[in-house]
């Protein structure tokens, strides 16, 4: 059950737990037994946590109730892998991810299209490409990006 409660604390940034209970969040009793269950370590502090903390560590505990055997397993991996980097590492991913977040739901698909483009790609042609990528200047990149853009067939590439 530990591992659940290190990815929900994945999902949660930094927040103070405050002194007094918070009055607009969620008391204990009125979680379900399921979610009482995959949230016990919240809950000799549940009540003071502030009402955004408790509705992100449900919506948490909800997302890990519905997944599959198989997406527990990656989640798990992947947690491992982000405990391994270093603070800046992390904190450089969670800027560049909500960088993402504002974009445009348009470009936030084009971007998830490049990236299953990308990982279609076998082991080799991955690796060459992403040297090929640190060569180049910024304006030979974007040359490759309209360049794969307008390839035919499906849309891929970044």
């Amino acid at each position: 059950m530990s591992l659940v409660w290190m990815l929900l604390a994945l999902l949660l940034s930094a927040e103070p737990l405050w002194a007094q209970p918070d009055p607009s969040g969620l008391a204990w009793n009125q979680l379900s037994q399921a979610e009482q269950q995959l949230l016990q370590r919240f809950r000799d502090t549940w009540d003071r946590l502030p009402a955004q903390k408790q509705k992100r560590l449900l919506n948490g505990a909800k997302r890990w109730d519905a997944m599959t055997q198989e997406e527990r397993q990656e989640a798990t991996r992947r947690f491992q892998q982000w405990r391994q980097l270093p603070p800046e590492e992390r904190q450089s991913r969670r800027e560049r991810f909500q960088q993402f977040r504002r974009l445009p739901p348009e470009q936030q698909d084009s971007i998830r299209r490049a990236r299953r483009w990308f990982k279609s790609l076998p082991a080799e042609e991955r690796r060459e490409l992403k040297e090929k990528w640190k060569s180049m200047t910024p304006e030979e990149r974007e040359i490759l990006r309209k360049d794969l853009r307008t390839r035919p067939g499906e849309q891929r590439g970044p």
